[in-house]
C-alpha cells in the first residue's frame, strides 16, 4: 500500500499549531441522561467508542514524521487508548440545590474555556473526548453531563466532522448496531526509512507535474473571474474587496480561551429567511453583525467602516466522505457600518451574491495540496516569528472575525443513550483573528459557538447575549413586497397588486 501523505492544506494546520494558537476542532454537548441511570457516564461512552471504532478510520490513525520534518508527515494506523481518550472532569462541589437548568450550560462554557488551549499528543491518534460531570439536572429533573470534543483539524475539516458525527450518534437511545466493515488493505503501523524518502519524492514529482498539466486552464479560470469580480466591484460599490478595520479582535492571541453560545429557534429563522427573499447563510450573517454592531457600538468601539468576515467555503464534492479538509476561505462585508436593519440585510445578500459568483468558477482550482519538501521548516518559522514579532497588532487584516455554518442534523440524536440538547461547535482563533463563530443546524434550533482569545473579547458572553437582541430585530423587520400577478380582467387586461411574500413564522419555510 502506498505511503498516505497529508496533503498540504491538511498539514498546515500542524504547521502554523503553537501553544498560543490550538488548532483543534469540536463541539460542546449538553446531555441529557435517561431516567434511571445509574453508574459513570464515561464508561457507557467508551463502550460505545469501542463498538463504532472499526466504522471511524479518522479516529484510528497518528502522525508519523518525516526525517528531519522534511516533507509532510504521513497517517499509519494506531489503536486508541480509549481510557485516555475518554476521560471525566468533575466539576467542583455538588451542583447547589436550586440551580437552574440553564445554569448548566454556563458551567459548561466555563470549563471548555480552561481545556480548549490544552494541545493534542501528537504521539497519539489526534483526538480526545472530555466528560463534565457535576452540573445541575435539566428542566425534565434528569441528570445532564456534559461532553466537550477535541478533533485536530489536520484530520477533519467541517463536513467531515459532520460525517463523523453521523457514525456516533443515533437517532434512539438505543445505540444501532453497525455492521462491521473489515479493511482489505494491509494496516501500516510505521514506515521505514527507504519507504519514506521514496514516498515523498514520488508525492512531490507527482504534485510538480499535476501544478504543470493544470496551469493554463488555471490562468485562464483566475483572468475570467478577475474581470468578473471587477465588474462586480463595480456594480456593488466596496463590494468585498477591502482591507477591515482595526478592532479589539485583530491583535496577537494569547494562550487563553474564553467560549460562549448561543441558540435560535431554526424554524422561525428559516420562516424569515424565506420572507426576506435571503438564504440561511445570509441570515447567519445578518444576526452575527448585528450582535458585533451592537458589542462594539455599546463599548465605543465601533468602526466607520463595515466589519469582514473570513467565511469558509466547502469545495469537497457530493458524496465524497473522506476525513481530509477540502475548504477554502471568501470575505464577505457586513454592513455594520448601516444602522438601518433592512439596509444591512440587503447589503449583506448583495455581498454574499458577489461572493457566490466570484467563487464559482474558482472552487474547481483552488488547492487543497501543493509541493511540501521544505515547507515545514518554513511554515513552523513564520508562524513562530509572526506570533513573537506582534505582526498582527501592526498590519491591518483582510478580515476581523471567522464565521463558519456547517449544516448538522434538524431531528433529535442521542449519544451512547443521552439525548443531546445542546450542539455548539467550537473551532479555532488564530494572531489577527481573535474572534470566531461557528454555526451549526441542530434539531429545533441554530446553536452558536462563540470562540474568543480570553485577553482580546474576556466578555465574550455579552456577544453571545447580543445575538438575541440580534434575532429579535430580526423578527420585527417588515418582510418585502413583491409584485404578484393578478388574474387577468375582462378584455384580457391584467393589473398588478402588492402582497407579502409569505409569513414571516409560516411552517412551510424551506432550508437554505
Amino acid at each position: 500500500m502506498p505511503m498516505k501523505q497529508l496533503s498540504g492544506l491538511d498539514a498546515s494546520f500542524l504547521y502554523l499549531e503553537t501553544p498560543e494558537m490550538p488548532m483543534h476542532v469540536g463541539a460542546m454537548y449538553l446531555l441529557e441522561l435517561p431516567p434511571g441511570h445509574r453508574g459513570r457516564y464515561v464508561q457507557d461512552l467508551r463502550r460505545h467508542y469501542a463498538a463504532r471504532m472499526a466504522a471511524t478510520p479518522a479516529l484510528r490513525r497518528r502522525l508519523w514524521w518525516m526525517p528531519l520534518n522534511l516533507a509532510n508527515p504521513a497517517w499509519v494506523d494506531a489503536e486508541p487508548d480509549l481510557a485516555w481518550h475518554i476521560v471525566e472532569h468533575r466539576l467542583p462541589g455538588r451542583p447547589r440545590k436550586g440551580a437552574l437548568a440553564q445554569d448548566a450550560r454556563a458551567l459548561l462554557e466555563d470549563k471548555i474555556s480552561a481545556l480548549h488551549p490544552q494541545l493534542l499528543d501528537r504521539s497519539k491518534p489526534l483526538w480526545r473526548i472530555h466528560v463534565i460531570e457535576g452540573l445541575p439536572r435539566s428542566a425534565h429533573g434528569l441528570r445532564q453531563v456534559g461532553v466537550y470534543s477535541q478533533v485536530h483539524h489536520a484530520a477533519v475539516d467541517g463536513q467531515a466532522a459532520v460525517a463523523l458525527a453521523n457514525v456516533l450518534f443515533d437517532l434512539t437511545p438505543e445505540p444501532r448496531e453497525i455492521a462491521p466493515r473489515p479493511s482489505t488493505r494491509r494496516k501500516t503501523f510505521q514506515i521505514g526509512m527507504a519507504e519514506m524518502l521514496r514516498g515523498a519524492l514520488s508525492n512531490e514529482v507527482s504534485q510538480v507535474v499535476r501544478m504543470a498539466r493544470e496551469l493554463p486552464a488555471t490562468l485562464g479560470t483566475v483572468a475570467r473571474t478577475a474581470r468578473g469580480s471587477f465588474s462586480l466591484k463595480a456594480l456593488l460599490g466596496k463590494g468585498n474587496v477591502t482591507l477591515a478595520p482595526a478592532t479589539p479582535m485583530n491583535v496577537t492571541v494569547g494562550s487563553a480561551r474564553a467560549f460562549a453560545s448561543a441558540s435560535v429557534p431554526l424554524g422561525e429563522l428559516k420562516a424569515l429567511a424565506k420572507a426576506h427573499g435571503a438564504t440561511l447563510n445570509d441570515m447567519v450573517l445578518m444576526l452575527c453583525a448585528g450582535a458585533l454592531r451592537s458589542y462594539l457600538q455599546q463599548r465605543q468601539q465601533l468602526p466607520r467602516k463595515s466589519l469582514v468576515a473570513a467565511v469558509p467555503i466547502s469545495l469537497r464534492q457530493t458524496g465524497d466522505t473522506r476525513p481530509d479538509n477540502q475548504a477554502s476561505i471568501s470575505l464577505i462585508s457586513l454592513g455594520t457600518h448601516l444602522a438601518d436593519p433592512a439596509r444591512r440585510l440587503a447589503h449583506i445578500r448583495a455581498a454574499s451574491g458577489a461572493m457566490k459568483t466570484a467563487m464559482g468558477a474558482m472552487k474547481s482550482i483552488l488547492p487543497t495540496d501543493f509541493p511540501s519538501i521544505g515547507v515545514p521548516w518554513l511554515m513552523e518559522a513564520a508562524a513562530s516569528l509572526y506570533g513573537r514579532a506582534r505582526v498582527a497588532d501592526r498590519l491591518p487584516q483582510v478580515a476581523n472575525v471567522v464565521i463558519s455554518n456547517v449544516p448538522g442534523p434538524q431531528v433529535p440524536i442521542y449519544l451512547a443513550g443521552a439525548r443531546v440538547r445542546v450542539n455548539c461547535p467550537t473551532s479555532i482563533v488564530v494572531h489577527g483573528l481573535a474572534l470566531n463563530i461557528t454555526v451549526q443546524s441542530f434539531d429545533a434550533h441554530m446553536d452558536f459557538g462563540l470562540m474568543a482569545d480570553a485577553a482580546a473579547l474576556p466578555d465574550v458572553k455579552s456577544l453571545a447575549a447580543a445575538l438575541d437582541a440580534a434575532f429579535a430585530e430580526l423578527q420585527t423587520l417588515p418582510a418585502p413586497v413583491a409584485a404578484v400577478p393578478a388574474p387577468a380582467r375582462k378584455g384580457g387586461v391584467s393589473r398588478t397588486r402588492l402582497s407579502s411574500r409569505v409569513s414571516t413564522t409560516g411552517p412551510r419555510a424551506r432550508n437554505r
